[in-house]
């Protein structure tokens, strides 16, 4: 992988002195991604799926052609089976909604885990109040790790819904959502994989995983913001009512009733995103011209450094896995009396950007407070792309090295 071609194709880190290690709130764009967006509203931009004139076919070509590389990268059987939406978060509501409202029952179970991203909570516990369902929750080992086994003590045959992310936000674990669903299975119920942390950093085949939801943002690939999908097994997404209504979704209208489109337009009510889509499957090429393995090498090798350094460094307290290859580009951690939003804020004076707070996954803040005596309820966190390089990490843990002197400590 030719790291320096790469980066030149980011137009916001040519000739930018800073240090972009919040890859996991967001991914940088590519120009070929910028160019895609652009290139449609130039020479394309028309409602899709409305007009016979040239440019609202062409549009409409366009916004389908991208659902069908969307269905090829994660390996869908069928293209109706993407559904575009804005992100991870609406992905999981319309599946909540669409699905759980219509299929949980009194005295099921609703299973997911502590460490959920609150996109995939909240709408759980909606679904739970409503349905008078037992929201059941997976508390994981210290360094975030979910066992097999701990799966199968937590899914019963009360299990409707199974609901569980690829890859912690926080703590970068990967979790064996494959096995999940064959167990979720055994017991008659369905998963839901909130993809939003696992694509970007893994090659994901949904038919081999066996799951029967998966939701994902463009915006954490290097895609744009505002697009994202929720894949559903097509006999699922058949039966289930559309989460919104209005203009494209239906057949027919009468006065006191409607007749819904087809998959997948019965879940893409009014004017769709085209040029987003356009732009995510500019930003799949992009990946697959890299290819995975050469970004998790380069993601690897700066996780690496940059946990090696830091646990060499008095003070500071590094969270989840010890084998930097567990991560997934995402390291946590505290420092001693310094408040995390400290922390990115002295980063921030010297060019370095992070994220700091509770992560949107203040459970497992809560958690990880009780069981790993963390100072505060919150983290610091940096996470790196395949674009992030070893010089980059080096400066990164010298600047963390400064930061209680920076405040004050003395040291």
């Amino acid at each position: 992988m030719n790291l320096s071609a790469i980066r030149d194709d980011f137009p916001i880190l040519k000739n930018n002195n800073v240090v972009y290690f919040d890859n996991a709130a967001t991914a940088q764009r590519p120009v070929q991604v910028l160019k895609a967006i652009g290139d449609f509203y130039t020479t394309t931009n028309a409602n899709p799926l409305r007009g016979l004139y040239a440019w609202s076919v062409g549009a409409t070509d366009a916004y389908e052609n991208a659902r069908s590389r969307v269905a090829r990268f994660i390996n869908a059987a069928d293209d109706a089976e993407i559904i575009f939406v804005r992100n991870t978060t609406e992905a999981i509501n319309l599946a909540a909604y669409s699905y759980g409202m219509e299929k949980v029952n009194a005295g099921d179970e609703i299973v997911i885990s502590v460490m959920e991203h609150h996109s995939n909570i909240l709408p759980w516990q909606m679904v739970a109040r409503a349905k008078k369902a037992v929201l059941k929750y997976i508390e994981p080992e210290t360094d975030g790790t979910i066992t097999v086994d701990m799966i199968k003590e937590a899914v019963t045959d009360k299990c409707a819904i199974l609901a569980l992310g690829q890859v912690s936000n926080v703590l970068g674990v990967a979790n064996p959502v494959k096995e999940a669903a064959r167990i979720a299975h055994e017991h008659g119920g369905v998963i839901l994989v909130d993809g939003a942390q696992g694509l970007p950093h893994l090659k994901t085949d949904v038919q081999d995983m066996d799951c029967d939801f998966y939701a994902f943002s463009g915006h954490k690939l290097p895609g744009p913001m505002g697009i994202g999908a929720l894949y559903g097994k097509r006999a699922l997404l058949e039966a289930m009512q559309p989460f919104m209504r209005g203009g494209e979704m239906i057949e027919y209208v009468k006065r006191d009733s409607a007749t819904y489109a087809e998959l997948p337009h019965k879940f893409e009510a009014g004017t769709v995103n085209a040029a987003d889509a356009v732009g995510l499957a500019a930003a799949i090429d992009y990946i697959d011209a890299i290819g995975y393995e050469a970004m998790e090498a380069q993601e690897n090798a700066v996780t690496a450094l940059i946990l090696d350094g830091m646990r060499k460094l008095p003070h500071v307290h590094v969270y989840g896995p010890k084998d930097p290859l567990l991560h997934h580009g995402i390291v946590t951690f505290n420092i001693d009396g310094c408040h995390p939003h400290d922390i990115a804020s002295v980063l921030d004076e010297e060019n370095i950007a992070i994220r700091a707070g509770h992560h949107c996954a203040q459970p497992l803040m809560e958690y990880m407070q009780e069981k790993c005596a963390m100072e505060f309820r919150a983290t610091a966190r940096a996470s790196v792309a395949f674009y992030n390089t070893e010089e980059e990490a080096e400066r990164f843990v010298a600047a963390v090295s400064k930061v209680r002197k920076w405040l004050g400590f003395g040291d």
